[in-house]
């Protein structure tokens, strides 16, 4: 792999980690105890930026498991640089979302392509963990790296 698509692999990686981080505020954005649907969970930049969105977490469902704890359903995390622009997106048709343990995981599919549209990857079965800053995706892996216009690594 060149050096390029290896940097631009990195950044990517780095965008979902930054992108299913633990919220700063408050759990009120988080699912109830209860069945909820359409919910959203955001996270602000720091002052001076702190009305602009970071982070958006938000699923057409939540289950509600024991341990904060949650299945989601139709999952889509976005990433947003501080003026505004879309920096990554994450969607997952069903995943478990432990907000304590700041970890995700799915046996299901997963889809992650850069705000540019030049970096996709999707697979199936994937295992987030911040506390380790990685993220696996286990089987039918498929990554797309377009540089430039003309140029296009599949890995």
């Amino acid at each position: 792999m060149k050096s390029g698509a290896k940097t631009y692999l990195g950044v990517a990686v780095v965008f979902f980690l930054a992108m299913m981080a633990r919220p700063q505020e408050s759990l009120q954005n988080l699912p109830s105890s209860s069945y909820t649907t359409n919910f959203t969970n955001v996270k602000y930049f720091e002052p001076p930026n702190e009305q602009v969105v970071e982070v958006r977490l938000s699923g057409a469902e939540a289950l509600p498991l024991p341990g904060m704890r949650f299945v989601l359903k139709e999952m889509q995390v976005e990433k947003f640089s501080s003026d505004g622009k879309l920096q990554a997106l994450v969607r997952a048709p069903e995943c478990n979302y432990a907000y304590f343990d700041k970890m995700a995981d799915s046996a299901g599919h997963l889809e992650m392509q850069s705000g540019d549209g030049k970096f996709h990857v999707e697979g199936d079965g994937f295992l987030w963990q911040e506390k380790s800053r990685s993220l696996t995706i286990s089987n039918h892996v498929h990554t797309v790296i377009r540089i430039g216009i003309t140029n296009l690594f599949t890995l």
